[in-house]
C-alpha cells in the first residue's frame, strides 16, 4: 500500500473523469445500482438536499478564512468551492455534509 503525506494528498489531482461520469446513461446508473444491491431503493443513492459551502459558512456565521482553517485546507481551496471554479471530489462532498450535518462535533473532531 502507498503511503502519502496528507499535504501529498490535498495537492494530488483528481483522477475522476467528470465528462464520462456526466455522459454515463440512467439505464447504466440503474444497472450498477442492481448489481450493488440497491436496485430496491428509492431515489437516487445518496440524494438529498445539498447545502452549498458558501451557504453552509454564512449559516454557521464563520469567515472564508476562519472556514479554512477550521477544515484545515488552504483559503484559495475554500474559495476555489465556493466560487465553483473547482468540483468537488466525493469525500469533500462528504466531509462538508458532515459539518452541515452536526457543525460542533465535525469542526471539533477536525480541530483535534
Amino acid at each position: 500500500m502507498a503511503r502519502m503525506t496528507l499535504d501529498e494528498i490535498r495537492t494530488r489531482a483528481s483522477t475522476v473523469d467528470r465528462a464520462k461520469v456526466d455522459a454515463t446513461p440512467e439505464a447504466d446508473i440503474e444497472a450498477h445500482r442492481a448489481a450493488d444491491g440497491n436496485a430496491d431503493r428509492n431515489g437516487t443513492v445518496g440524494a438529498g438536499a445539498v447545502e452549498s459551502p458558501r451557504a453552509l459558512r454564512i449559516r454557521l456565521g464563520m469567515t472564508q478564512p476562519e472556514m479554512a482553517a477550521a477544515l484545515g485546507i488552504p483559503l484559495g481551496t475554500w474559495r476555489s468551492w465556493e466560487q465553483g471554479r473547482v468540483s468537488q471530489e466525493p469525500a469533500v462532498a462528504a466531509l462538508l455534509h458532515l459539518v452541515a450535518f452536526d457543525a460542533d462535533l465535525a469542526l471539533t473532531a477536525l480541530a483535534t
